[in-house]
């Protein structure tokens, strides 16, 4: 059945007015800034609310720049507590300008690529090339400001986003894979290790407002691909810092039972299975979006803290904005992140405990690897049972206050099928709907919705299109995959022949609009869309 109809039907038996969660019923999270006291990190690794104090929540809030995240990106030009002495005394004058204030104690964050010049004599391969050296960060030194320092260069996406993010560096690495650059693949892997060993995980990016969320854990990933170009040893070397995120996302796991079913990013379920859900260990408005999270919990008409916490929770998906987090499918004041276990996090991390599971093979500790292999086996069985829906043909994600699914179809249910974890005839019933309900003429919609939300229709985004194409290919289904493949280099080579630049998303519906939608314009760069691409047009 047409996936669209199916749950339009659906949603008219289906809908309920918002209730009050048992999922609030969360074990308290651990002090992340506590935890960053050790000697291990440096003691200026903290969030702006604690580093500026008022003067955030003071800039945010007048919008001193048009983009929240500016202010918080900013390099301090002397010690901030000099700066804050300054504000304390200057504030209060009649003449006092806010911004011009800022202006003359902080330097403005670099925009990487923006501004590039492209060689129009250059073809899109070419362009990419050329793009690996605009787009490098070289190793920081620390300082104050939010910056959490890398000791080895590194790629960022580009434009406003000039700090190296989590799950992008993956599809980033497919394109540095095909260039050959072996050694900023390596760079990028070792500065996640050093993230996971200093700081207890992966942040979302390299950013002090980022301590309290990480981003779908693509590390496994990461490390594949770098044992592909320099052989297995590469797992073993690598093997505690995947151990080490593997306990950041089952942390609690021992505390769970059937009176404490919630615990930071683990859900237990009605016949004790332990599933994960997105989180964020901090608390209130994002400090690179300040304002916007105060007004959209004043405009809900529900608890603040109970929308950030949602808010923030779907940063760490990745996925920010979209319908898959919304309670009526449409508005973003009825987020409800934390009360959804996602589909494609599941599947991720059943990859990260096969990864696990596959280094100690190499170690020689089958007891570990067997261990883990159990857990790879009990969370295929969880995303089997509780994600997939017959009737749609489809994996979902999983509704934990219904106990139902969400019935909001999106890509990611295309992520059991990338790691092999589909029955042939579930492959088949996705595929269907794959090609029946999210195939355009630009590639494929993230979800079937029309929100406004960028993560949502009519726009597509490079690593989507990816995770589809290799999940239909895992199941023989090439055509299809082809056909994906063939739409979406299409579109990149014509918004890059019209524009001249590698955009981070595109409108697949309408070839002819720019992708719209989220918090702010569309970036240029842009490192997963040039990985992608670059990885597609060159594979054999």
């Amino acid at each position: 059945m047409n996936l669209s109809k199916f749950f339009f039907l659906l949603s008219l038996l289906l809908f309920v007015a918002c209730r009050q969660s048992t999922a609030d019923q969360t074990t308290e999270a651990p002090n992340v800034l506590n935890e960053l006291s050790s000697e291990k990190i440096n003691s200026k690794l903290v969030p702006p609310t604690v580093l500026y104090g008022d003067l955030l929540k003071d800039v945010q809030m007048a919008q001193v720049f048009p983009d929240g995240k500016t202010f918080v990106d900013c390099t301090p030009k002397i010690a901030v507590n000099k700066i804050l002495d300054n504000y304390t005394t200057l504030k209060g004058q009649s003449d006092f300008d806010l911004k011009k204030f800022i202006l003359a104690h902080f330097d403005e964050p670099r925009k990487y690529a923006s501004g590039f010049k492209t060689d129009t004599t250059k073809n899109v391969m070419e362009h990419i090339n050329s793009l690996w050296d605009v787009l490098t960060r070289q190793a920081d030194t620390a300082g104050e400001g939010t910056l959490i320092p890398l000791p080895k260069p590194y790629i960022v996406p580009g434009g406003r986003f000039g700090e190296i993010y989590y799950w992008d560096s993956y599809f980033t690495m497919l394109g540095l894979q095909a260039s050959g650059r072996e050694d900023m693949i390596e760079n990028m892997v070792d500065n996640f290790a050093y993230l996971i060993e200093n700081v207890g995980f992966i942040p979302n990016g390299n950013r002090t407002y980022f301590l309290g969320r990480s981003q779908p854990p693509f590390f496994a990933l990461m490390v594949s691909v770098l044992a592909e170009m320099k052989g297995d040893k590469v797992y073993q070397k690598y093997l505690p810092a995947l151990e080490k995120e593997y306990a950041f996302w089952m942390e609690g796991m021992e505390k769970m039972s059937p009176t404490n079913r919630f615990h930071r990013r683990l859900v237990r379920l009605g016949d004790g299975t332990i599933m994960n859900r997105y989180w964020d260990d901090l608390k209130g408005p994002r400090e690179e979006s300040y304002r916007e999270d105060v007004e959209l919990a004043h405009e809900s008409g529900r608890p603040a803290e109970e929308v950030y916490k949602d808010i923030r929770a779907a940063c760490e998906s990745g996925w920010d904005f979209s319908s898959r987090w919304l309670e009526d499918g449409k508005s973003l004041k009825t987020i409800r992140t934390t009360k959804i276990i996602p589909v494609d996090l599941n599947a991720l991390i059943f990859n990260l405990e096969m990864t696990i599971s596959k280094a100690h093979t190499i170690d020689d500790n089958s007891e570990k690897a067997t261990f883990y292999l159990q857990r790879a086996d009990q969370r295929k069985k969880a995303v089997l049972d509780y994600c997939y829906h017959s009737p749609a043909g489809f994996f979902l994600d999983f509704d934990i206050e219904n106990g139902e699914p969400t019935y909001i179809p999106s890509l990611a249910g295309v992520f059991p099928l990338f790691f092999n974890m589909a029955p042939e005839k579930y492959a088949l019933a996705v595929s269907q709907n794959i090609e029946e309900d999210f195939l355009r003429p630009g590639g494929l919609l993230s979800t079937v919705h029309t929100t406004g939300q960028q993560w949502d229709a009519p726009n597509g985004w490079a690593p989507l299109q990816w995770m589809t194409i290799k999940g239909l290919r895992n199941y023989g289904y090439t055509e299809l995959a082809e056909k994906i493949k063939m739409y979406w280099i299409n579109i990149n080579r014509k918004v890059y022949k019209e524009t001249g630049k590698m955009v981070e998303k595109y409108n697949v519906q309408n070839l002819d609009i720019e992708a719209g939608g989220g918090e702010y314009p569309v970036q240029d760069g842009f490192g997963w869309s040039n990985g992608v691409l670059l990885k597609l047009m060159t594979e054999d």
